[in-house]
């Protein structure tokens, strides 16, 4: 999962959802600075990946992918599933993918001071390409897509994928809607565990 999905499953909480967020910027044991929700909120956001790269349905994903892509294929799906998420996002939430985006910036934003330097960055490209609200238009994916792709050390397939990406579309999407609900349950016991 990215940014979307991972700030849409911690739920109305603004400290986990910043956790959720920061998750992908923090390694090791979170610093015991931080406040307690943001570091439950780091917490959430592994438990949400190893849910997700567990699953059935994602595993099945993966495999609609020939070789080299198939070996990156976890990068660019947490990515699609963003763009699944955000094409669907009035069937997740109530709250509309504009609104929910801007003030998950201004939130961001808000916390500048304890954000991780790679957060900060990002929270810049955010501003720039209206995520995560962007993520709705495959042009913006594409862009992530291939950041992500010059990120990597070695060559990889990872900017090249939207063409494949587009002609599994359907496939995806299918398999998102069965997949984000039972992660969706999965989170709302993680938080209420807590």
């Amino acid at each position: 999962m990215n940014v979307l999905a991972h700030a849409l499953l911690a739920g109305a909480d603004a400290g986990l959802r910043l956790g959720g967020v920061m998750g992908d910027f923090v390694r090791g044991t979170p610093d015991a600075s931080l406040p307690a929700r943001v570091r439950d909120g780091i917490y959430l956001h592994r438990a949400i990946d190893g849910y997700t790269d567990t699953h059935p349905d994602v595993r099945a994903a993966r495999e609609l992918f020939p070789p080299p892509y198939r070996r990156y294929a976890g990068i660019f799906l947490d990515v699609w599933f963003d763009h699944c998420l955000a094409r669907d996002f009035a069937r997740y939430s109530d709250t509309p993918l504009a609104g929910f985006s801007a003030g998950l910036r201004q939130e961001m934003h808000a916390a500048g001071p304890i954000l991780p330097d790679g957060l900060k960055r990002f929270l810049s490209y955010m501003d720039a390409n209206d995520l995560p609200a962007g993520y709705a238009q495959v042009d913006r994916v594409a862009a992530a897509l291939g950041g992500l792709s010059r990120r990597l050390s070695r060559a990889n397939p990872v900017g090249e994928s939207v063409p494949l990406l587009l002609a599994h579309d359907a496939a995806l999407r299918e398999i998102f809607g069965r997949f984000f609900p039972q992660l969706q349950a999965f989170a709302g016991e993680w938080v209420a565990a807590r």
